[in-house]
């Protein structure tokens, strides 16, 4: 393979802080006319700095002379041990308002919307129409993504009987999904294994068999009628307490929605209220979709039994989009602006991964680790140019080796 300057001991190609358009590959996996390559629109990328050797990013079933795996994996736990205590002196420091109280009151304010959005709905004007159905869009979306999200995070709260009670509710009654297969899918999975081929690596959100156009601007309005029916199919995996439960509030959530719309807003037929929920829950499905692909997909993959410790393993597979109003208080920063901050410590709220943001960023470029960041309109350019690539075909598998 190449190298730079005739290091042997610096692979080229692998990249941080916006390298996010080319999947780093490493001793001839890949095709390497995409090695350095550039994010179209001009994302911001900078070659791996000096002195950064790939040894620490070995997995465990990695083998090199000289007893190199475990150093690799001390090193790596030192700096994770490193970086969580920072990041713990920052939390210890903040308040019961910054780690859980304002992720709450966006919530809550999300609740007293839902009044005015319904009587909007009353309107046989044009503009209080739409203010009703931007309104309804936004709240459950906030509810249904960064409700559900923190609550399976236990972020809500740190009693664990309320966050119990509060993921039931968001993810059941107001998503429309079981919470056991939520939390095992998104926490178990794809946290654990984040972009490791088989498991954490978000291949659940492709859909091969669309095309690029399709599958990024039409396919997500079904977003809204495919939730429950994956949701119907998995409860085939749990336990039929948990079962009724689940289609319990589902029903709940969905009849008092309908309900709403007959008898608040003045819906006259069963199915304009069902056309207007439609429209309603589908208003932000298209960046739902979208964030949820960008952040990992065409990052590095590893194989399972070739995967870096996590700290190298979170800073090389998410990807950081920059703040955005909207979907910042509907999705919430933790899948947003602070997704590599969320990834090493999951369990922290919104505003306490906007707060520790600057530290992680800090040490993460301090210690030459990868801090990949790109912007949304980056990112959908590339999708559209390259998804066959990253959307149909089967992603190649990145090793990152010692010295050789």
């Amino acid at each position: 393979m190449p190298l730079e300057d005739g290091d042997p001991a610096r692979p080229r190609g692998l990249q941080v802080n916006g390298e996010v358009s080319g999947i780093p590959r490493l001793r001839g996996t890949g095709d390497p006319s995409l090695r350095g390559t550039t994010a179209p629109g001009g994302s911001r990328t900078e070659v791996m700095a000096e002195g950064w050797e790939p040894a620490p990013a070995l997995g465990d079933g990695d083998v090199t002379p000289g007893g190199a795996p475990q150093r690799a994996g001390q090193h790596e736990e030192a700096l994770m041990t490193e970086l969580s205590e920072l990041v713990q002196k920052v939390v210890k420091s903040s308040s019961w308002w910054e780690r859980h109280g304002v992720d709450i009151s966006i919530l809550a304010c999300s609740f007293l919307l839902l009044p005015a959005g319904f009587l909007c709905l009353r309107s046989a004007q044009a503009i209080p129409f739409l203010a009703g159905v931007l309104t309804l869009g936004v709240v459950h979306h906030t509810l249904t993504v960064k409700g559900s999200h923190l609550a399976s995070h236990n972020a809500l709260t740190e009693s664990k009987s309320w966050s119990k009670v509060w993921a039931i509710f968001f993810i059941e009654l107001c998503s429309a999904f079981t919470l056991e297969q939520a939390t095992y899918n998104h926490v178990k999975i794809h946290h654990g294994y984040t972009n490791v081929i088989g498991l954490g690596d978000s291949s659940t959100w492709k859909l091969p068999f669309l095309n690029r156009y399709v599958y990024m601007f039409i396919a997500p309005l079904a977003v809204p009628i495919l939730t429950p029916l994956v949701a119907l199919d998995l409860l085939r995996n749990v336990e039929w307490k948990a079962a009724l439960r689940t289609l319990c509030c589902m029903f709940l959530g969905f009849y008092c929605h309908y309900w709403l719309l007959l008898h608040v807003s003045g819906f006259q037929s069963p199915w304009s209220a069902l056309l207007c929920m439609l429209l309603t829950r589908s208003l932000l499905a298209h960046p739902y979709i979208h964030v949820n692909i960008f952040q990992h997909i065409g990052l590095p993959m590893f194989a399972a039994d070739r995967k870096p410790k996590r700290i190298h393993l979170m800073s090389l597979g998410v990807l950081n989009l920059p703040r955005n109003a909207l979907l910042d208080w509907s999705f919430g920063h933790s899948l947003i602006s602070c997704h590599v901050e969320h990834h090493l410590f999951p369990s922290l709220s919104d505003n306490m991964c906007l707060k520790i943001k600057p530290v992680v960023s800090q040490y993460l470029k301090q210690k030459k680790l990868p801090y990949n960041e790109d912007t949304y309109s980056s990112r959908l350019r590339l999708f559209l140019q390259r998804y066959e690539e990253l959307m149909v075909h089967a992603p190649p598998i990145t090793e990152l080796v010692g010295i050789q």
